[in-house]
């Protein structure tokens, strides 16, 4: 029969239970587009990542549907219950194991193991005790993994073979954490024991056993020996050339210069001897200090072994011959094989090699090896234990996105909680940075940069849900607090801008007037400024101006005759005053007007008018933040961050509102109104201005009240000074 679903309507979104083994199993056959999401990140997530990693079977870094549906049958075939799965809990009684199936039967034969080694008779079994593979093996000498350890054999030639192994091929943990080595390093280590004995055996010794330390001595002088048989062919080739390979005069007077019994290093890079045209190399007399001690050993070690006693100079032939006689030693040391296994000398290779042990240790790996379907069993307990505790939080944020809209558990992505201007943040996601696809959201989000010692720099992308923005821009302090209580210094990088609140686009428009006045107001402020300071530059400018001129016109004034008077300033013109009476009549007309209509309302219909006036501002705006407040989604957040969102994730205006909480104070609080830093004047002005406005009303009403009790035959209101301007005609 077909399974039966059930779905529930959270946030406008219709979301698949699950709540039985059967809904698990029957996941496969629901159809993708009743989703919530199609894949998801494995980092960036508040699950463990080794778990998530043990979902992602190809190791892209994702999480797709194909993946989730094969853990969940593979998970099923190790429980009797697949519902074992959703009780979010990282232990599993030994009942729940299926032991009708193979699968079930390995796994809980390694949970009985792994608990009578750690000496527990609990009838269930923890990922603590599974994953703890340190403490299941520190008892045994075999444990599946192929690798060997000097407790695996009781023999003491074998321990100290393993030993050897460890010491010149390096060793490998197995399961315990107990060095060891395995089958590769067996045979890496025999082949070079081999291949050391071979090379040990054929060693050419021109010399006998002094040819090792000939050819030492003969490499220590060679570059210098060389060199100074260099430097006598070109003065052989031009004589001119002997006083500059000898070096100069001068270079010697600073030598001179200093205390030569401190040391020889600073002649250490003087010819060898000095050069001549045919000269041989002398050994003993006439050799740079630097290189005496070197040339005394060339001389006892090769010299005299090859060409006898006495013999104190080598000529040029001669040294060559030398090199000859020693170069097949040379090439055999420079051949060596087995160089790894050469600390262990000879005699032991060779008896290493006489014996029996590569064939004990083989067998010894073999048995380990054979414990291999154990160990996988071990390894498959671990990953069930995982799923068993985060298979349910991961169901539940990818085919469904029930923790999110729970108000008692939250959603894998939510990284935190950010505390700024007064409010509590819990939609924080961590994200790599800004990403354009994140403005679709029509959520107002501020990304933050959290940064705490110790630990990497991370960005959060933090959506303010409830309040308003005036407050909140790029460069705001806060503090992040991750989900592990850790609190981070947060500042605001960068803001996508959208809507808050109803009541933040009810007062916008009112708030951009005042915004825009204290612009205009700063504007003019600037410039009135300017221009007073351009004016008393001009002023004094005129000033001295004025009084040069004055001394100039006295000047002028005693050799001329006194000029006429200035004619009188220009009157006022009568039409400039005509045009402003008219205006000043026309706008009185309109509000006596606009006065007449609103006095001839009812007292009741004043406060509807000014509610009708405010309603006619701000409706246009509010109307706005209410179309983009219902489009609110979390999709493009999670699009941004690599997600795969597949269902309209909706934030509206009841649930934006609780994931934004603004600072209230706790019931019962006892709060105190006196300020002692009020503006008491500003205060006084406020009242007196309420109190008139009060007593403005009071007289209105009054008024109308008066004028609809001395209505007149027609019925209208017929207001004092009507009636006493009747009076007056009669």
């Amino acid at each position: 029969m077909p399974h039966i679903w059930k779905f529930f309507r959270t946030g406008g979104l219709d979301q698949v239970t699950l709540a039985t083994g059967a809904d698990l199993l029957a996941l496969g056959h629901l159809d993708q587009k009743l989703w919530v999401a199609l894949s998801c990140p494995v980092k960036g997530l508040e699950l463990d990542e080794k778990t998530l990693a043990l979902i992602d079977s190809d190791g892209d870094g994702r999480i797709r549907v194909p993946e989730l549906l094969a853990v969940i049958r593979w998970a099923a075939a190790h429980v009797k219950d697949a519902g074992e799965l959703l009780k979010d809990a990282d232990s599993l009684p030994l009942a729940a194991f299926n032991d009708a199936t193979p699968e079930g039967r390995a796994v809980l034969a390694s949970a009985r193991q792994i608990l009578a080694n750690l000496g527990s008779k609990a009838d269930a079994i923890s990922l603590a005790d599974a994953s703890d593979t340190a403490k299941i093996f520190a008892g045994t000498k075999f444990n599946g993994d192929g690798i060997i350890t000097a407790t695996s054999s009781s023999d003491p030639a074998l321990v100290q073979l393993i030993a050897d192994i460890v010491a010149t091929q390096g060793s490998v943990p197995d399961r315990s954490d107990a060095p060891g080595v395995d089958q590769a390093r067996i045979e890496t280590f025999f082949a070079d024991c081999a291949a050391h004995a071979a090379w040990s055996a054929a060693e050419p010794a021109p010399l006998g056993a002094g040819t090792a330390a000939a050819l030492a001595a003969v490499q220590a002088i060679r570059a210098k020996a060389d060199d100074y048989f260099a430097r006598c062919r070109l003065a052989a080739f031009d004589a001119r050339a002997t006083a500059a390979v000898n070096r100069t005069e001068g270079e010697f007077a600073a030598l001179a210069a200093h205390d030569l019994s401190a040391g020889l290093g600073e002649i250490a890079h003087f010819p060898l001897a000095r050069a001549e045209s045919g000269r041989a190399l002398p050994l003993t007399d006439g050799v740079n200090p630097a290189w005496a001690g070197a040339a005394a050993t060339l001389l006892a070690a090769a010299v005299t072994p090859v060409f006898g006693a006495g013999k104190t100079s080598l000529t040029a032939t001669e040294w060559a011959a030398l090199n000859a006689r020693l170069a097949p030693h040379e090439a055999w040391l420079a051949a060596r094989a087995g160089a790894s296994v050469a600390p262990l000398g000879l005699a032991r290779i060779s008896a290493i090699l006489a014996g029996q042990g590569r064939a004990a240790l083989a067998a010894l790996v073999a048995q380990d090896a054979a414990l291999a379907p154990e160990a996988a069993a071990i390894a498959s307990l671990e990953k069930l234990l995982r799923l068993s505790r985060d298979l349910r939080s991961l169901l539940h944020n990818f085919v469904n996105f029930a923790d999110f809209y729970s108000r008692d558990r939250w959603a894998a992505f939510q990284a935190g909680t950010l505390y700024l201007d007064s409010r509590s943040c819990e939609l924080c996601i961590k994200v790599d940075g800004p990403h354009p696809l994140a403005a679709m959201s029509k959520v107002y989000i501020a990304y933050v940069n959290c940064t705490r010692p110790g630990l990497p720099a991370m960005t959060v992308a933090c959506c303010f849900s409830q309040g308003d923005s005036d407050y909140l821009f790029a460069g705001r302090h806060g503090v992040f607090y991750d989900r592990k209580g850790r609190d981070w210094d947060a500042v605001i990088t960068s803001i996508v801008d959208n809507p808050i609140s109803l009541r933040q686009a009810f007062w916008s428009p009112y708030k951009k007037v005042v915004r825009l006045m204290d612009e205009i107001a700063a504007k003019r402020a600037a410039a009135a400024d300017a221009a007073a300071n351009d004016r008393l530059a001009k002023v004094a400018d005129k000033a001295v101006t004025a009084a040069a001129d004055a001394a100039a016109a006295r000047a002028v004034a005693a050799a001329q005759p006194a000029l006429p008077p200035p004619p009188p300033p220009k009157k006022l013109d009568v039409g400039v005053v005509a045009a402003l009476g008219v205006a000043v009549g026309a706008i009185s007309a309109a509000l006596a007007q606009v006065g007449s209509k609103l006095a001839e309302m009812h007292w009741w219909q004043l406060p509807l008018i000014v509610v009708g006036v405010m309603l006619a501002i701000s409706l246009p705006a509010v109307l706005i933040a209410f179309i983009k407040l219902r489009q609110r989604t979390l999709g493009p957040i999670l699009d941004a961050n690599g997600w795969a969102i597949n269902g309209r994730v909706k934030i509206n205006i009841p649930f934006g509102t609780a994931l934004t909480a603004r600072a209230l104070l706790p019931d019962g609080s006892l709060r105190s109104l006196e300020d002692p830093y009020e503006d008491k004047e500003a205060a006084r002005r406020r009242r007196v201005f309420l109190l008139a406005l009060v007593a403005l009303a009071l007289a209105a009403g009054w008024v109308r009240w008066d004028a609809v009790r001395h209505a007149g035959p027609d019925g209208r209101p017929r207001y004092l000074w009507q009636n006493r301007a009747d009076s007056a005609g009669e």
